[in-house]
């Protein structure tokens, strides 16, 4: 078989792959100036646009090597955003209110809330007093996310829209959350339960489903992170577990008919996006050939 032959038999979402040895090369050299702290999300005197530029996706899912857990939180995040998500959830902000004001409740170093603002909506971040810091303490763009001295117990402003991304495990903020009366509230946690404590790694159960009735779910996705992303395509990277994280939006009674299905046009990904798609793809590529008996 010659390689012409060969190349046309490549199916065409493989194709990519190609590239492949490049790009590692590539990804491990910004894992290794990340984990180096040679790059410049660790540096808070920089724009956030330089910050989050060629951020790996690897700082993402697993935090640094030097980073305490006893005394620290994730160094950058809980998760992966993509965003799909952040543009789909202001998307439903701005149905609620002409200027949106999205309260963080579980704000942290503001990553989150940041990419959430930069989707058209201000973002207040308050602290949780159950959250350790994360390793990176402040990572949030000025532009458009604010810190605020209150926690979830006192919020003093008004806001539209509760934005409550990982609630601290074993605790339901839900009440707290409900009694500012927001006119939607946006969940993002998992059902993962942690081995070592036996409780949820996000609140609890009951604090993402048991709600007033004059709340009402109107959207809702879920992402899978596919058992060792990394380690099944490039082996000197870390394991990790499958991992599944659920988005959920409640709407107060009279938002129960947002659009929630527009199609929204399309949007520069995030930079990690990127390698979460060749990883993807290098998965789905090893399956197909598993699949017609190739041992791989």
């Amino acid at each position: 078989m010659n390689d012409h032959t060969s190349s046309r038999k490549v199916p065409p979402q493989f194709e990519k792959l190609r590239d492949m040895e490049a790009f590692s090369d590539a990804m491990f050299n910004r894992i290794i100036a990340f984990q180096e702290r040679l790059h410049p999300a660790w540096d808070p005197s920089k724009p956030f646009d330089e910050r989050i530029r060629e951020l790996p996706l690897h700082a993402l899912v697993f935090s640094n090597p030097d980073r305490d857990p006893a005394t620290h939180a994730h160094t950058i995040a809980p998760f992966y955003p993509l965003r799909e998500e952040m543009r789909q959830i202001a998307h439903c902000a701005r149905q609620v209110a002409e200027r949106p004001v999205v309260c963080d409740f579980h704000s942290r170093n503001g990553f989150l809330g940041s990419l959430l603002g930069r989707e058209g909506v201000s973002v207040i971040g308050i602290h949780d007093p159950a959250d350790k810091p994360n390793q990176i303490p402040d990572f949030y763009d000025e532009a458009v996310f604010t810190r605020s001295a209150a926690d979830y117990r006192n919020v003093d402003f008004a806001f539209d829209v509760a934005f409550s991304a990982w609630m601290p495990a074993g605790l339901n903020r839900t009440p707290d959350i409900v009694q500012y009366r927001p006119k939607l509230i946006v969940f993002v946690h998992t059902d993962h339960i942690d081995e070592s404590s036996g409780r949820p790694q996000t609140g609890t159960m009951a604090a993402f489903r048991d709600l007033p009735e004059h709340y009402r779910l109107v959207a809702a996705w879920s992402i899978t992170r596919p058992k060792d992303l990394f380690h099944e395509i490039w082996p000197d990277l870390t394991p990790n577990i499958e991992e599944t994280r659920h988005v959920k939006i409640y709407a107060d009674e009279p938002y129960h008919d947002i659009d929630v299905g527009a199609e929204l046009p399309p949007a520069e990904p995030y930079p990690w996006e990127k390698e979460l798609d060749m990883a993807l793809t290098a998965l789905e590529a090893k399956e197909h050939l598993r699949q017609r008996g190739f041992p791989v």
